[in-house]
C-alpha cells in the first residue's frame, strides 16, 4: 500500500474518487478537468476567464479524480501513464527527466478523449497542467565520472565541444554543458525516429542527435533551457555531407538546470527534487524555467511598412519575398484546417504547420505556444490573415500551457485526414501555393458537399481535387527535392520557406450561390435630357456582363475567379431549357457553351462527354439581364419602385468549353480522353509520363477520378446510329396531355436526323465506345423526325446539327421501339414526309466524334449551306439560314397590360430585334417573337449566332429584314467579348445614288454639306415633352427638363443629294461650337423655353422677330464657312422615302419636265470628326 505523504494528504478533498487508467479510457468520454487543490470559486474563476478569453467556447467540466501510476517511456518518444490495467499518453509541457519511470500522482490533468474529429487511435490522452508528485524516490544515481570523462564532473563547454567535433577520436565519450539554442522535430525516415537539438555558446553551435531509446527527450529540452548530456560520442553523419555530430548513446542521461559553476549545485538540486519535495501548482515545473522569448509586439508588427519581408524586384507584377526568421508566443484561438497544419494565433497571426511532420497532440483552441526560429510572411495568400507564421525542420514549438477549453467541433470544411500536407511532402511546392490550396479544399467542401447531418464530408476527396486544380493553375516552381539534414543543421539556414511569392491576382474560387449573390445594381445612368419614353424604353431591357478575369474587362471581383460544378442538362425547373448548367451543392446556374472546331472556328457544345463531369471553369463572363415594365415620369424618379409594375431578372454564364479543367470526368469522358489518347487536364507527353509512373506516386501525380455512373451501364439496351441535319427551337407545343393545370402545353422541338444504320441490341450500354461495323448500314437516305417532349426537351443544348449520335433506349432488347412511325397515305397518292419518332425521357444520347466514325460517304455530305448576312441580303429564297455577329439588341415592347420580357413563361407577349452584321459591314435586322417559346439566352451584343430557316421578307419600304418561324432555330456559336465589345464593322461606303438604288439600310458617307434646312433648340419637360422655362407649359407639375437640339441638312457628294437629319452631340459638332459656347447658347435658349431656325435660301421662311439676338446670332452661325465643309457620316435609311416626282424646268423660252429622284432621307447614326 502506498501511503500519501503528510503535506499533501491534507489538502485532498474527501469526495475524490481514485480511478484506474483502464476506467478513464472506458468509461469518461467527455474531456474533463481536475483540479484537486482548487476550491469551488478558484475553478469558477478559471474557467470564466478561459470562456472569456474564447467566446463562444466552453471551459471544461470539472471532475475529482484520483490518478496514479509511473510514468513510463511510450513509443515514438511519448510519456505514458501505466499502471496495473494499461497506459494512457500524457503530454507534458516541459517535463523533468528526473520524472521517468517514477511512481507519480496526478493533482492537476486535463484529460481530452479523443480529436475533434473522433479518429484518434489512442482514444485519449492525459495533459499535464500542473507538476506530478513524486511518491517514491528511487536510487540516486552516480554523478561521478564515467568512463572516457563522461560524467558531470568533466563536462565540456560548447565551444570545447566543438573542437572535439573537429577532431575525432575513436571511442571517445564526453559530456556537454550547454545552453539550448534550437530543437528540431522528431522525424521517422525508413523506420528510424530520431531528433536534433543545439547546443549554443556565444558563436558556437554543437548539434546533438538523439534516438533509440532516448527520444523521451524531445519533451525535456526546450529552447533556452540549460542542460547537460552525458556519454556523447562523435558521428559521422552521411546525411548531411558528412559532417560530425554529438549522438547519444545507450550510457546518456541528460540533466536539466545544471550551472556550469559549481557542480554540486546541482548535486544538492537533484538530491532535493529525489526526495519528493516538490511543490504542485497549475502550469508551474520544479526546474529552472528558460527565459520566455519576446511578446509579440517585440518581433511582429502589423503595420505594413514594418512588417514586410525583404523582397526581390521582379519585371511582372508578381513579387518575390524572403521571409523573416523570428520568435513568437502567442495563444490559438482559431483551428482552420487541422488537416492541413492551418491554425490562428491572437486572432491575428496565422500559422502554419505543413512543412514539420504531423505531431502527436493536435492544437486546440487556447493552447499557448511558444515558437522559435519560425519563418514570418506577409500576405502569401490574400485568403489567409497579412501575418503568416510557418515552421519548417529548423522551427521549434512547444505549447506552453494547454487549453481550458474543450476540443473544436469537427468542421465541414476543414478536412482532417492530413492528406495535404502528405502530398506537400512528396510534391515540394512553394508556401504561398500551398496556402491557396488549402483554402481552395475549403472553398470545395463548402461548395461541393451537401451540408446536413445525412451528407458527411468527403476530406480526401475534396483535398485530392484542390491539390489536381492547383497543379493545372500553378506553374511548378518547388525548389526540388527537400534537404533534411542541411535544413536542420546548416549555417546559415536555409529551407523552402526562404522564400514565397506574393500574386495579387491569384484566382479566387466562388460558389454558385456565391455568384448569383454578387449582382449589383443595374439602373443605367441617369441622363438629364431624357424624355419620359426614352426613359421607360431604356429599362425595358438592359443587360451588364462581367468578366471572371478582371484585366479583360469588368470584373466581378478584384481577382480572377474560378467555379466548380457539374455539367449537366437543363432539368424541367430551369430557368433556361436551352443551355446547359452547372451545378454545385449550393446552387445552379444555366450556361451558354461553346467549344473549338476542327478548323479552329467555334461552334455551339455538341459532345455529351461533358454532361456528369465535375468540372473548373477557369474563364467566363457573367450576363445579368433585366427586364422592367415601368411607367417613370423622369429620371429623377429612378430610385421610386411605385412606377415599376413588373421586372425579373436572368442570370447565367458565357464560357467555352476550352477554358474547362476536367477534375472528375464522367464515364463518357474517360472513353472520349482515351479515344484522343489525351488524360483530363495534360497533354499526350505528360500522359505517357504519368503511364510510367509506380503504382505508389500515384498520389503525388495529377489526381484522376470518375465520377460514378448514372446507372445503366449492366442493362440491356438497343441503339441507334443518327446524324442530326437540323432542328427546330424549344417552344410551348400542344401535346393534348393536360400537365399543372394548363392543359396540352409542354415544351418541347423537333429535329430531323439520318439514319446510319439498323438498330442494334447489346447486352451492356456501349455510350460512346467507337462505332461497330454492324451499326453501319449500306448506304441509303432514310430519314427520321425526332420529336421531343417535357423531359426530353433537355437534350437541346447538346443536339447540333452535322453531328454524329448514338440513340439508346436502356432496359429493352426490343428493336421496334427505335423504329419511326409514318404517316399512312391513300391510294394513289404519294407521300414525302418523313417517319417520326417520340423521343422517351429514359432515352440517352451519346456524342461519336468525327475521328471514331467509320469512313463512308455518308460521313462526308455537306452540310447544308449557313448565309452571310451580304449572302441574305442579295439572295431571293424566302427560308434563309444564315451566320452573323450581333451589334444591336433592342427590346420591343410589350402590348399595354400584357406581360412583356418580365416573363418567361408561354404566356409573354414581347419581342426582340437584333441587328445582324458580318465582315463586309453590311447589317440585317431580325425579329423574334418570344410569345410561344422560352427566353433564348446569350442574345447580346458581340455573340455570333447561327439563325437557322427564318423567313426572308421586304419591307415597304424596300429593306430586307427576317422573322421567325415555327421551325426556326437560334444556336450561340460564338461568343465575343461583352465587357470590351469590339466596334461592328465599318458600314459599307457608298456613294448617295448608289445607295437609292440598293436595299442597304446602313452605309457611309462622306459628300459636302450645302446648308441647314432646319435647326431647333429647345428645353423639353421630362414627362410630358412639353416646352419647358421655369415651369411646364403643360402645368403637368414635373420639375425635371432636358435640351434637345435637331438640324436637317442638306448634304452633296457630286452623284445625289441627301436629306439628313441629327439630334444631340452631332448638331454642336456641325455648328462647330465648343463645350462653352454650347453651354452658354442652352442658357439663353432656356429663358424663352425654345428656338427654331429656317435660314433662308432654299425657299424657306424663318419665323420671329428679325431684331432678336439669338436668332440673328443662329442665322449667321448657319450660314458661315463653318457649316460649308466636308463631312463623313454614317448613316441609315428612314422609312419615309418618297418617290420620284415630275419637275419643270425654264431654261430661255423653252420648259423642260423630267423625273427627279427625291433626295434620300437619313438619321445620321455617327459623325466623324470634320477635318480642317
Amino acid at each position: 500500500m502506498c501511503r500519501w505523504p503528510r503535506p499533501l494528504c491534507c489538502c485532498r478533498p474527501i469526495s475524490c474518487r481514485p480511478l484506474s487508467v483502464s476506467e478513464l479510457l472506458s468509461q469518461q468520454h467527455l474531456a474533463c478537468v481536475s483540479n484537486l487543490s482548487w476550491s469551488t470559486n478558484q475553478h469558477r474563476a478559471w474557467a470564466g476567464e478561459a470562456e472569456l478569453s474564447l467566446p463562444g467556447q466552453r471551459a471544461l467540466p470539472r471532475v475529482s479524480l484520483l490518478l496514479i501510476g509511473w510514468l513510463r517511456e511510450g513509443r515514438g518518444g511519448e510519456w505514458r501513464l501505466a499502471d496495473g490495467s494499461g497506459s494512457v499518453r500524457c503530454e507534458l509541457t516541459c517535463p523533468s527527466p528526473l520524472w521517468m519511470n517514477r511512481l507519480v500522482f496526478l493533482p492537476h490533468w486535463n484529460y481530452i478523449p479523443h480529436d475533434a474529429s473522433g479518429r484518434d487511435q489512442e482514444r485519449g490522452h492525459l495533459e499535464l497542467i500542473g507538476s506530478p508528485e513524486l511518491l517514491r524516490p528511487r536510487a540516486e544515481q552516480g554523478l561521478a565520472a564515467g568512463p572516457g570523462g563522461a560524467g558531470l564532473d568533466g563536462a565540456l563547454s560548447v565551444r570545447e565541444a566543438a573542437g572535439v567535433l573537429r577532431n575525432r577520436v575513436r571511442g571517445q565519450r564526453v559530456s556537454v554543458v550547454g545552453q539550448v539554442g534550437s530543437v528540431r522535430p522528431l522525424l521517422e525516415v525508413a523506420g528510424s525516429s530520431f531528433f536534433f537539438f543545439c547546443l549554443v555558446e556565444d558563436e558556437q553551435t554543437v548539434p546533438v542527435l538523439v534516438k533509440d531509446s532516448n527520444l523521451w527527450w524531445s519533451q525535456c529540452v526546450c529552447v533556452g533551457l540549460r542542460v547537460c548530456v552525458t556519454a556523447l560520442r562523435v558521428c559521422v553523419l552521411r546525411g548531411w555531407r558528412g559532417n560530425n555530430v554529438l549522438c547519444v548513446t545507450d550510457r546518456s542521461q541528460i540533466h536539466t538546470g545544471y550551472t556550469q559553476h559549481h557542480t554540486h549545485t546541482l548535486k544538492q538540486t537533484l538530491e532535493h527534487t529525489l526526495s519528493g519535495t516538490t511543490h504542485s501548482q497549475p502550469h508551474t515545473h520544479s526546474e529552472e524555467s528558460e527565459p520566455p522569448p519576446p511578446s509579440p509586439d517585440d518581433h511582429l508588427q502589423m503595420d505594413q511598412e514594418e512588417a514586410e519581408p525583404e523582397e526581390d524586384p521582379v519585371q511582372s507584377g508578381v513579387r518575390i519575398k524572403r521571409s523573416r526568421v523570428i520568435s513568437y508566443q502567442g495563444t490559438v484561438t482559431e483551428v482552420v484546417s487541422e488537416g492541413a497544419g492551418l491554425y490562428v494565433l491572437d486572432r491575428k497571426v496565422g500559422l502554419c504547420l505543413a512543412y514539420q511532420p504531423p505531431g502527436r497532440r493536435k492544437l486546440r483552441p487556447g493552447d499557448q505556444v511558444e515558437l522559435h526560429h519560425v519563418h514570418f510572411l506577409y500576405r502569401p495568400c490574400p485568403d489567409l490573415p497579412p501575418s503568416m507564421l510557418c515552421c519548417c525542420l529548423g522551427s521549434s514549438l512547444r505549447v506552453t500551457a494547454f487549453s481550458r477549453v474543450g476540443g473544436a467541433s469537427c468542421d465541414r470544411s476543414c478536412p482532417g485526414d492530413g492528406v495535404l500536407p502528405r502530398l506537400l511532402l512528396q510534391n515540394n511546392r512553394g508556401v504561398d501555393q500551398y496556402l491557396w490550396t488549402c483554402h481552395l479544399a475549403s472553398q470545395l467542401a463548402h461548395s461541393l458537399v451537401p451540408a446536413g447531418p445525412h451528407h458527411p464530408p468527403l476530406p480526401q476527396c475534396v483535398c485530392l481535387l484542390s491539390w489536381k486544380l492547383s497543379e493545372t493553375l500553378w506553374t511548378p516552381r518547388g525548389p526540388g527535392p527537400r534537404d533534411i539534414y542541411s535544413e536542420m543543421l546548416d549555417q546559415p539556414h536555409s529551407c523552402p520557406l526562404d522564400q514565397y511569392q506574393v500574386d495579387p491576382c491569384v484566382p479566387q474560387l466562388l460558389s454558385v450561390s456565391e455568384l448569383l449573390q454578387s449582382l449589383s445594381s443595374l439602373l443605367p445612368p441617369g441622363g438629364s435630357g431624357l424624355s419620359r419614353s426614352q426613359v421607360n424604353s431604356a429599362l425595358s431591357w438592359s443587360c451588364r456582363t462581367l468578366t471572371s478575369d478582371p484585366g479583360t474587362g469588368d470584373g466581378l471581383r478584384p481577382r480572377p475567379l474560378l467555379l466548380v460544378g457539374v455539367l449537366q442538362l437543363p432539368s424541367e425547373r430551369s430557368e433556361f431549357r436551352q443551355t446547359l448548367q452547372l451545378r454545385d451543392a449550393t446552387a445552379a446556374v444555366g450556361c451558354v457553351a461553346t467549344e473549338t472546331r476542327e478548323d479552329g472556328g467555334q461552334r455551339a457544345a455538341f459532345n455529351t462527354a461533358w454532361i456528369g463531369s465535375l468540372v473548373c471553369v477557369r474563364r467566363f463572363a457573367m450576363v445579368t439581364e433585366r427586364f422592367l415594365q415601368s411607367e417613370f415620369p423622369s429620371c429623377q424618379h429612378l430610385d421610386q419602385d411605385r412606377f415599376i409594375s413588373h421586372r425579373s431578372g436572368r442570370v447565367y454564364l458565357q464560357f467555352s468549353l476550352d477554358h474547362l479543367v476536367i477534375l472528375c470526368p464522367s464515364v463518357t469522358m474517360v472513353t472520349h480522353l482515351r479515344m484522343k489518347g489525351a488524360e483530363p487536364g495534360s497533354d499526350e507527353e505528360e500522359s505517357s509520363a504519368m503511364k510510367k509512373r509506380r503504382p505508389d506516386e500515384a498520389v503525388s501525380s495529377s489526381v484522376t477520378m470518375t465520377t460514378l455512373p448514372e446507372g445503366g451501364a449492366s442493362l440491356p439496351c438497343v441503339t441507334m446510329v443518327i446524324k442530326v441535319e437540323s432542328k427546330g427551337g424549344v417552344a410551348w407545343r400542344n401535346t393534348g396531355m393536360g400537365r399543372d393545370g394548363e392543359a396540352g402545353l409542354e415544351l418541347g422541338f423537333s429535329a430531323t436526323a439520318l439514319l446510319i444504320g439498323p438498330v442494334v441490341s447489346w447486352g451492356r450500354d456501349p455510350r460512346n465506345e467507337p462505332m461497330m461495323e454492324r451499326e453501319a448500314g449500306p448506304e441509303r437516305e432514310e430519314k427520321v423526325l425526332l420529336v421531343f417532349s417535357g423531359v426530353a426537351a433537355r437534350w437541346f443544348p447538346v443536339l447540333q446539327p452535322s453531328s454524329v449520335y448514338r440513340l439508346t433506349a436502356l432496359n429493352t432488347q426490343d428493336p421496334s421501339v427505335l423504329i419511326g412511325s409514318s404517316v399512312p397515305g391513300q391510294r394513289g397518292a404519294e407521300l414525302h414526309s418523313d417517319s417520326s419518332l417520340q423521343v422517351r425521357s429514359d432515352w440517352r444520347f451519346h456524342t461519336l466524334t468525327r475521328p471514331l466514325l467509320l469512313l463512308h460517304t455518308w460521313t462526308q455530305t455537306p452540310p447544308p449551306p449557313v448565309l452571310t448576312v451580304s449572302q441574305v441580303l442579295d439572295c431571293r429564297s424566302e427560308v434563309v439560314s444564315f451566320q452573323g455577329r450581333i451589334s444591336e439588341r433592342v427590346g420591343l415592347m410589350a402590348r399595354k397590360g400584357r406581360a412583356g420580357h418580365a416573363h418567361t413563361g408561354r404566356h409573354a407577349h414581347s419581342g426582340v430585334r437584333l441587328t445582324m452584321c458580318d465582315q463586309s459591314g453590311r447589317s440585317l435586322c431580325v425579329y423574334l417573337d418570344l410569345s410561344h417559346a422560352p427566353y433564348t439566352p446569350g442574345l447580346l451584343p458581340g455573340n455570333e449566332v447561327l439563325l437557322s430557316r427564318f423567313l426572308r421578307k421586304i419591307s415597304r419600304s424596300g429593306g430586307v429584314y427576317c422573322s421567325l418561324s415555327p421551325v426556326s432555330c437560334v444556336t450561340v456559336t460564338s461568343l465575343g467579348d461583352s465587357c470590351r465589345l469590339a466596334p461592328p464593322p465599318p458600314a459599307p461606303s457608298m456613294h448617295l445614288a448608289q445607295w437609292a438604288s440598293s436595299r442597304c439600310v446602313q452605309a457611309q458617307v462622306r459628300g459636302h454639306l450645302v446648308c441647314v434646312l432646319h435647326l431647333q433648340l429647345q428645353w423639353s419637360c421630362c414627362r410630358c415633352g412639353s416646352v419647358y422655362t421655369q415651369v411646364c407649359s403643360s402645368r403637368c407639375g414635373s420639375s425635371s427638363s432636358g435640351f434637345r437640339s435637331t438640324a436637317k441638312l442638306v448634304m452633296d457628294d457630286g452623284t445625289a443629294e441627301a436629306h439628313v437629319w441629327l439630334s444631340g452631340q452631332p448638331v454642336q459638332t456641325v455648328l462647330g461650337l465648343a463645350d462653352s459656347q454650347w453651354e452658354g447658347l442652352q442658357s439663353a435658349v432656356r429663358v424663352r423655353g425654345h428656338i427654331q431656325v429656317r435660314p433662308r435660301g432654299r425657299s424657306q421662311g424663318t419665323p420671329g422677330d428679325p431684331e432678336d439676338v439669338l436668332l440673328r446670332f443662329l442665322l449667321s452661325l448657319c450660314s458661315s464657312d463653318v457649316i460649308s465643309r466636308q463631312l463623313s457620316l454614317t448613316c441609315r435609311k428612314r422609312t419615309n422615302q418618297s418617290s420620284a416626282e415630275l419637275r419643270r424646268f425654264s431654261r430661255g423660252d423653252r420648259d423642260f419636265l423630267t423625273r427627279l429622284a427625291p433626295p434620300l432621307q437619313l438619321t445620321c447614326t455617327h459623325l466623324d470628326p470634320p477635318t480642317c
